[in-house]
């Protein structure tokens, strides 16, 4: 028995073991793909959402609802501003929108700060 294999997700049994490609549980006969990062039917799709829970995804146009500091300019972000083309990213501290601020260039904003247009 190999202690790194993962239990069996039907039963819990801790008795599988690998046959080719797949784990295999004895107790209960499920075979799984050893692969698998996700139990089927969960979606492994993080959903990001704006500051009024609209579903955001690749290329939507945003408005900016909140003046943001930025650094180094003395005027910052001014609400009402749009956000055309953004890219979803899995981006540090919370900023998980990466796109193109006219006047600023590229830079990374908070799904929080943003409404879909």
């Amino acid at each position: 028995m190999n202690e790194n294999l993962p239990p069996c997700p039907d039963c819990s049994s801790a008795f599988t073991y690998e046959m080719g490609a797949l784990l295999v549980c004895p107790e209960c006969g499920h075979e799984w793909s050893a692969t698998a990062e996700a139990p089927p039917g969960t979606d492994s799709e993080k959903v990001i959402k704006d500051s009024v829970g609209n579903v955001l995804t690749d290329g939507d146009t945003v408005t900016v609802v909140k003046t943001l500091k930025v650094k180094g300019s003395p005027s910052g972000i001014k609400a009402g501003t749009k956000v055309r083309n953004i890219r979803l990213v899995d981006g540090v501290d919370g900023h998980d929108i990466d796109c193109k601020v006219d006047g600023f260039g590229p830079m990374q904003l908070k799904s929080s700060v943003v409404k879909k247009a």
